[in-house]
C-alpha cells in the first residue's frame, strides 16, 4: 500500500511540472515506492500483530492466512497464539541472514528476470495462479472466479483505478461488518455507540478529512 501511495504521489507531483517526465522512464517513478517500500517492510510485521492492520500486500497475505485458520492479529493475539507470534518473529531475523546470504550472489541472476518479455512472464503467473486455485478447492468456480477478478483488475488498471484499496476492502470488509454487527447488538441498535468515546471521535474525524482531503 505505501508503494502505491508514492507512486500516486509522485505522478500527481509530475503532472504539475512544466514538463512532465512520467511516462519517459522518470526516476522518481521508482525512487519513491522503493524508498517507501523500504521505510514500510520494518513496520508491516508490526502494525499487522499488534494491530491487525496490513499496511502491505505480504501483511495482507498474512492476515487471511490468519483468518483462515481462526486467529485475529491484533493485541489478544499475543495471549491466546503467543507462541506462534513468537515463533514467526524468530523465524524473520533467520530470514533476514537467509536473504542476505542468497541475495549478494544471486543479485545479477535476478536482475537478468527483466528481460523476460511480459507475455511469457503473465503467462506463467496465470498458471501457477490457477495450478494454486484449483489445488486449494478442486472447483472450477474458484477457476472463473479468478479469471473473473483478472479481467476487473485489467479494466481498473487500464483506467487508472488503484487496485490496492479494493484488495484491503476484500481482506477487511467481512472483519469490519462483523465488528459493525456486534456493536449494534450489544447496544441495542444504537448507532451513537460508534462515537461514544473520545478515541472514536478522533478517529472518524481523522477518517472524514482523509476522504474530504482525496475528494479535493
Amino acid at each position: 500500500m505505501p508503494r502505491f501511495l508514492a507512486y500516486g504521489t509522485e505522478r500527481r507531483l509530475d503532472r504539475r511540472r512544466k514538463e512532465p517526465e512520467f511516462g519517459s522512464g522518470a526516476i522518481q517513478g521508482v525512487a519513491a515506492p522503493e524508498t517507501a517500500g523500504n521505510a514500510t517492510a520494518r513496520s508491516a510485521m508490526g502494525s499487522l500483530l499488534a494491530l491487525g492492520l496490513p499496511t502491505s500486500a505480504t501483511a495482507a497475505l498474512l492476515l487471511a492466512a490468519f483468518q483462515q485458520y481462526g486467529m485475529q492479529p491484533g493485541s489478544l493475539l499475543f495471549e491466546r497464539n503467543g507462541e506462534i507470534v513468537w515463533a514467526l518473529l524468530a523465524r524473520l531475523f533467520v530470514a533476514m541472514v537467509a536473504l542476505l546470504i542468497l541475495n549478494l550472489p544471486f543479485a545479477p541472476l535476478w536482475a537478468t528476470l527483466l528481460e523476460v518479455p511480459h507475455a511469457h512472464l503473465y503467462a506463467g503467473i496465470t498458471v501457477f495462479a490457477s495450478l494454486g486455485v484449483y489445488a486449494t478447492g478442486a472447483s472450477t468456480t474458484d477457476l472463473a472466479l479468478m479469471c473473473a477478478l483478472g479481467v476487473l483488475a485489467y479494466v481498473m488498471r487500464r483506467n487508472d483505478v488503484p487496485i490496492a484499496p479494493a484488495l484491503i476492502a476484500v481482506i477487511l470488509g467481512p472483519p469490519a461488518e462483523y465488528s459493525l454487527r456486534d456493536a449494534m447488538a450489544n447496544s441495542g441498535n444504537d448507532p451513537l455507540t460508534l462515537v461514544s468515546s473520545p478515541l472514536t471521535i478522533v478517529l472518524h474525524t481523522l477518517l472524514a478529512l482523509g476522504v474530504a482531503w482525496a475528494t479535493w
